[in-house]
């Protein structure tokens, strides 16, 4: 199975199972999210959800460019693109709070997935980057739109996208992206983190994430993500990514 669902005392855990691809996405852990998704979102007894990978090696690498590489124009990439998109609107919009347990790598639309929570708790060993610019494209998640959404530092979500560099969890705690860093097993890490949350009652929670939902559809955040998609998927049919892809997969 390519994913895990767990629900145990009230937290939701999605765990992408695939650790010797990395962790990475396709179509089946797509449909994976989905169902998740809709058990969250339909069950008042849930008081937070959790994303994180199997292992300890990657939280998520991207997309699964085996899977993805063929590819050719934007006409093709543009429904993976944009599935993945609305899901992460979704995960982004759901009414608990949303930890994006960073347990490995986070990379390319590995980091897009993580953005979309509401927290990124992340290993002290962990690193994790938007790496699609040396792909010749841009996020096509959604992801940019999310970070300069949850980001007060403009030129420091730029610089992270532009730049598209892997950097280590103490860095992105200073520049804010990390949450939080802890270090050994992941879930005693989860278990602190939560202590504080967990003494204030669970419908304290949906209503402040209820107030930042109804900002989010004011400055019509899932209509950008989708129009970031296109965006990916126009750079998508360019050579320049052609070659990136082809130069990565003999690596």
């Amino acid at each position: 199975m390519s994913y895990k669902i767990e629900i145990n005392d009230g937290i939701a855990t999605f765990i992408i199972n695939r650790p010797e691809m990395r962790n990475a996405i396709n179509y089946a852990v797509m449909d994976g999210l989905e169902t998740f998704l809709a058990k969250v979102e339909s069950d008042d007894s849930i008081a937070y959800a959790v994303i994180t990978g199997e292992g300890d090696r990657a939280f998520c690498s991207g997309g699964d460019l085996s899977e993805f590489h063929g590819f050719r124009t934007a006409d093709d990439a543009f429904p993976m693109l944009s599935r993945m998109a609305k899901i992460l609107y979704r995960l982004s919009t759901l009414p608990v709070p949303v930890i994006g347990l960073v347990n490995g790598a986070a990379v390319g639309g590995g980091c897009e997935i993580a953005t979309a929570c509401d927290y990124r708790l992340v290993s002290s060993k962990a690193k994790a980057g938007f790496i699609q610019g040396t792909l010749a494209i841009t996020s096509g998640w959604g992801g940019a739109t999310q970070l300069f959404l949850k980001m007060n530092n403009y030129a420091t979500a730029l610089k992270l996208v532009a730049e598209a560099k892997v950097h280590t969890a103490e860095t992105l705690k200073v520049i804010g992206w990390a949450t939080d860093v802890y270090d050994g097993n992941p879930q005693d890490g989860l278990k602190k983190f939560l202590t504080d949350m967990e003494k204030i009652h669970p419908s304290v929670h949906r209503a402040y994430k209820k107030i930042a939902i109804r900002n989010w559809q004011t400055d019509e955040v899932e209509r950008q993500m989708l129009e970031e998609a296109k965006q990916c998927a126009q750079l998508w049919e360019s050579d320049a990514h052609h070659k990136a892809v082809e130069s990565f997969l003999k690596k």
